[in-house]
């Protein structure tokens, strides 16, 4: 690998879902947005449920990544996350049908429970849909 990509490695309990040389990775942490090139000081990151973004020679590979934690080091970076999903993989129409039973539970909720777990719900879903949708 050169000083003008970074290696990627997207990692799910069950497999790797990403692995490739690219030139910038984008993502979401808790405190906020932001992105890596080639040489960047190294850093850790929680994820939060969103999108990670991949750029590789000028086209971008979106995943939804559903938390978990970012690390760079030495031009290499590590996605280690429970779910992930190429934006191209996605079943719109069930991510679509997941956000509109989340929203339903929202309105309805009669615990803190019920409302915390339909929020990451809800989160997912809209996870999902943004990588689909390529956003």
């Amino acid at each position: 690998m050169s000083e003008k990509n970074i290696h990627i490695k997207i990692i799910t309990p069950e497999k790797i879902v990403y692995e490739d040389d690219v030139n910038a990775v984008y993502a979401q942490g808790i405190a906020g947005s932001f992105g890596v090139l080639p040489n960047h000081v190294s850093f850790m990151s929680v994820l939060d449920i969103s999108t990670a973004k991949v750029e590789k020679d000028g086209e971008l590979k979106i995943f939804s990544i559903m938390g978990g934690t970012f690390q760079f080091k030495n031009n290499e970076a590590i996605i280690l996350t429970e779910a992930a999903e190429l934006g191209n993989d996605i079943d719109t129409a069930r991510a679509q049908l997941a956000k509109e039973r989340a929203e339903a539970i929202l309105g309805s909720a009669e615990s803190k429970k019920e409302l915390k777990a339909a929020n990451a719900a809800l989160a997912r879903a809209m996870a999902r849909l943004k990588a689909a949708s390529k956003i």
